[in-house]
């Protein structure tokens, strides 16, 4: 392990074991409890280990933390906007004793690092998402993963690296801060300003960071983040084919690509200062903080999260300690009559037409097979991405019908999938609940977790069969919202519609029907967590289309299926 003094203020902490110790700590430890990271805690861990997220040198503990969420700083008054902890489960904290060294392990069960622990304690996800996030709105990402995907403890400490996460895409384009900072010495980059995005690159955010690099003096560091980003967007690998044609449209030698493994936490202001504090390490001087940097977009009230220039008054209060200047840019629009971009409040539009195309507005044409403006987007960039994103018609999908026992779920999926098998040209699957739970789930019960990992698994195949063209049709239960929205965010990762159809047939007519003798055990309290009886249905606020089975037939209510199919574009009934 090795600390670096960092060019532009603060010391590169480098946590990883030369050979001979992290071989040493390896054979030790086959005696210690083991955790297995998340996806998330991967992230995190490689940028605590190769100096990214210096000054940290582990997992926060509870002062830190405490603090972090306060005053934007640890408790040495260190300024640090973004608490960084390993959240454990409960059983597994049980296990834990203070002192303790744990094996932190990647998927496969390779140890990538060790954490002596320090601290050990819950945390309120409540106070945390407000301090952190301002709100406490599940329609923030940040906010959802706190109280969807983490685990109920944190522990803290300093951890030790015996090896960075393995990687086997665009090895050449992943330096660790110190590699990255001796590139720009031998290069002759003493200036250097970094764009951080998570989207693909179009001709507007070309001329941004153009202007920037003018404006700065400075060379161009493009530098996305490759981690784990905001549910719905463009793949990594998608992207960096697209930023590989981009870098072509700068002039050569002044501009360089480079992915940063950063778990992102749609935390607006905060964030962005926390991403100039790692760009700070990764050796830049100056960073691009744009309109509504690292913004989750709207919240449960359709009102926008943040504030367009949040993030920048932010980042400007803290400039004198950062040690990396800050490079402001507002959005940039095309002006018809200049036939070029420009800054939106450099635009009297009284006398000049703008033209802009939103991210919404852009991912609309590309699913449904529009033309994309020459002066919004370049050619090679939109046809790779035409690559990963074809029209609907040529998209799988996933049709997930949810409902309670007996409203008619089974029978309409078994319809609408007689139909699109008899219509050929996609291969169907049906995955209804009872036989996922014959043959993918047996040995499960029927508690609130395991009726999660049930769904979650269904929604795991319906996304694998999705990102292959194909359309998988899922007839669970799903009595949960927080459930059925992880697994709209599994099939839309892949690239895929997800169509949500409630059937909503009321409790009483389910009942009268009772062909499995269900209800009547559940009122006769033979069957406890009886979805519906004494365990709550959380029906869907929002779903595509909502079918009451009540006076309807199979073929009915399967045709309303297929229309809304056809309205969306995935099928074609003519």
């Amino acid at each position: 392990m090795t600390d670096v003094i960092a060019p532009h203020g603060g010391v590169l902490k480098d946590r990883r074991l030369d050979a001979a110790a992290a071989q040493a700590v390896k054979q030790s430890a086959v005696d210690w409890s083991s955790w297995d990271l998340t996806e998330r805690q991967i992230c995190d861990l490689e940028l605590i280990a190769n100096g990214g997220f210096s000054p940290l040198e582990g997992f926060l503990g509870q002062a830190d933390y405490e603090r972090v969420l306060k005053d934007m700083r640890l408790s040495d008054g260190t300024l640090w906007p973004m608490p960084i902890t390993l959240d454990v489960s409960e059983a597994f904290a049980d296990t834990v004793v203070l002192g303790d060294k744990i094996a932190l392990r990647d998927p496969e069960g390779v140890i990538l690092a060790v954490l002596t622990v320090t601290d050990c304690w819950r945390p309120d996800w409540a106070e945390e998402a407000q301090q952190v996030f301002g709100t406490t709105d599940r329609a923030h990402p940040g906010v959802a993963y706190l109280y969807e995907q983490s685990h109920p403890v944190y522990l803290g400490g300093p951890i030790d690296a015996l090896s960075l996460p393995s990687h086997y895409d665009f090895t050449h384009l992943r330096p660790t801060p110190a590699e990255l900072r001796e590139r720009f010495r031998r290069n002759g980059w003493r200036r250097v300003v970094a764009f951080q995005t998570r989207n693909p690159m179009h001709r507007a955010h070309v001329e941004l960071t153009f202007q920037a690099a003018r404006q700065a003096e400075a060379n161009l560091l493009i530098h996305p983040v490759v981690g784990m980003t905001k549910p719905g967007d463009v793949d990594h690998y998608s992207r960096v084919r697209c930023y590989e044609h981009v870098l072509k449209k700068y002039p050569e030698q002044t501009t360089a690509l480079s992915l940063l493994p950063l778990a992102m936490r749609m935390g607006g202001p905060r964030e962005a200062l926390w991403h100039a504090i790692i760009r700070r390490n990764y050796g830049c001087t100056h960073f691009i903080v744009g309109r509504d940097h690292a913004g989750p977009g709207k919240g449960s009230d359709g009102e926008e999260l943040y504030g367009p220039y949040d993030a920048q008054e932010l980042v400007t209060r803290y400039r004198d300690e950062l040690g990396i200047e800050m490079v402001p840019f507002r959005m940039m629009v095309y002006v018809e009559e200049r036939a070029g971009y420009a800054p939106i409040d450099e635009v009297d539009e009284t006398t000049e037409t703008v033209m802009n195309i939103s991210g919404t507005e852009f991912r609309r044409r590309m699913r449904e097979g529009l033309d994309i403006p020459a002066w919004f987007g370049y050619p090679e960039v939109v046809e790779e991405l035409r690559k990963t994103y074809p029209p609907r018609a040529q998209q799988g999908f996933t049709l997930f019908f949810t409902g309670l026992s007996g409203s008619g779920k089974s029978t309409i999926a078994n319809a609408v999938m007689v139909k699109l098998m008899e219509r050929g040209g996609r291969a169907v699957t049906l995955l209804d609940g009872d036989v996922v739970r014959k043959h993918l789930s047996s040995e499960l019960g029927f508690s609130k977790a395991h009726r999660d990992l049930n769904i979650r698994r269904i929604g795991y195949v319906a996304a694998e069969i999705t990102r292959n063209g194909g359309a998988a049709i899922c007839a669970p239960i799903a009595p949960y919202a927080s459930t059925r929205a992880a697994v709209k965010d599994m099939v839309e990762s892949a690239n895929g519609g997800f169509i949500e159809v409630h059937v909503s047939t009321p409790l009483a007519e389910c009942e009268r029907r009772d062909r499995k003798g269900l209800y009547a055990k559940a009122r006769a309290g033979q069957i406890t967590g009886f979805t519906g009886i004494d365990d709550p249905y959380e029906a869907p606020s929002a779903p595509a289309l909502r079918i009451d089975t009540t006076d309807q037939t199979p073929e009915e209510a399967a045709q309303q299926v297929l229309l809304k199919l056809e309205g969306l574009g995935f099928i074609d009934l003519s």
